[in-house]
């Protein structure tokens, strides 16, 4: 019986970054994480494209567009999405947090490319500044590194 072992190898991969822009405090330590992963574990810098968009709402929506469409006619390996949802004193947060990570979740089960998920949903500021900090204590990264193991079993299995 084959085993497969995990690979993060991103030499020839190409990856997108989608990004919600509200709470870019946050967001932009995310897409940091995520593309210095990316980097470090071989993607080059040029095969890295991140799109940012309003807010978690919308996360899925270009997620989507990047998965169907790629760029310039080539098909991305992986795409991570970004995004910080925090619980505030109505319902909105349960909405938004909720509605963003079920289309993140279609999108991971239809994906013909690896999809990573780095869009926090925390109870405070505090809950998420600690998940946007360095490494292995970054959401992004490990969205992106699952994101590159995931592309490099794909390869594996095949279309």
């Amino acid at each position: 019986m084959p085993v497969f072992n995990e690979s993060t190898n991103g030499h020839g991969l190409r990856f997108a970054v989608v990004s919600s822009r509200y709470n870019d405090f946050i967001t932009e330590k995310l897409v940091q994480g995520a593309c210095q992963c990316l980097e470090e574990n071989g993607v080059a810098s040029d095969d890295i494209d991140v799109f940012w968009c309003p807010g978690a709402l919308e996360v899925p929506a270009v997620a989507a567009r990047a998965m169907n469409h790629g760029r310039d006619g080539q098909q991305y390996d992986g795409i991570v999405c970004c995004g910080c949802v925090i619980r505030g004193e109505t319902d909105h947060y349960t909405f938004v947090a909720g509605e963003a990570m079920r289309g993140i979740g279609a999108l991971t089960l239809q994906a013909e490319v690896a999809m990573g998920n780095a869009v926090l949903t925390v109870e405070n500021l505090q809950q998420a500044v600690a998940r946007s900090g360095e490494r292995s204590d970054n959401k992004g990264w490990e969205a992106a590194l699952a994101a590159l193991e995931l592309a490099n079993l794909f390869k594996l299995i095949g279309k």
